[in-house]
């Protein structure tokens, strides 16, 4: 299912001229938070001692690489997607490393051993409900076929008091439900930190 991504791009990459390299301009309102994400997302990850590769759907400025530097995962190769050309342009001299290739993608091409997207289904505008819950099923069954040990997505939850109208607000259990008929036997919910969202993993092996 191919939804149209074009206000979606104008949005992060006017972010980005907004705000520069900052969380606010991939669309979360603190360091702390976008951090607390990495971290979620990082526990699909068996062994962060041993190299592996990785690929990033969403990549805006490439924080998610120096997320993992920090934290001393030994990544050997990273392949960061996004379908602004803004933001892969700050990624290159942002991060500036040999181990990373930026794509100008709205999708996956090539396998790693973990895959990660944050954030990217958050903002729907007015695309209607169901196609774009058939672009994220298609958009994770892209994710796992190029994921050769797992790989890990969050969403804002439906468990809030209010909505926005341009957003989109995913009940978790659909999605471990795909997850589990469509994709794996082994998927994790987590559903117990202090933000507005839920995270998924998928392993091919527990």
């Amino acid at each position: 299912m191919s939804v149209d991504l074009s206000k979606i791009e104008k949005l992060y990459s006017d972010n980005l001229e907004q705000y520069g390299i900052d969380s606010r301009s991939v669309g979360w309102n603190s360091p702390e938070s976008q951090m607390l994400r990495f971290q979620k997302l990082a526990a699909v990850i068996h062994d962060k001692t041993q190299p592996f590769t990785v690929n990033e759907l969403g990549c805006g400025y490439g924080e998610l690489l120096r997320f993992f530097d920090q934290e001393k995962y030994a990544v050997s190769q990273f392949n960061g997607f996004d379908i602004s050309a803004k933001m892969l342009e700050t990624a290159k001299s942002y991060i500036n490393d040999e181990r990373a290739n930026w794509i100008h993608a709205p999708a996956l091409d090539r396998m790693a051993d973990y895959s990660f997207t944050s954030g990217i289904f958050n903002v729907k505008f007015e695309e209607q409900k169901e196609r774009w819950e058939d672009y994220i099923k298609d958009t994770l069954k892209n994710l796992y076929a190029h994921s050769a040990k797992g790989f890990a997505f969050n969403v804002l939850t439906k468990y809030v008091d209010w909505e926005e109208p341009h957003l989109y607000y995913a009940d978790p259990l659909i999605y471990v439900d795909f997850c589990k008929r469509e994709l794996s036997r082994y998927v994790t919910l987590l559903h117990d930190y202090k933000l507005y969202e839920w995270t998924i993993y998928v392993r091919r092996e527990p």
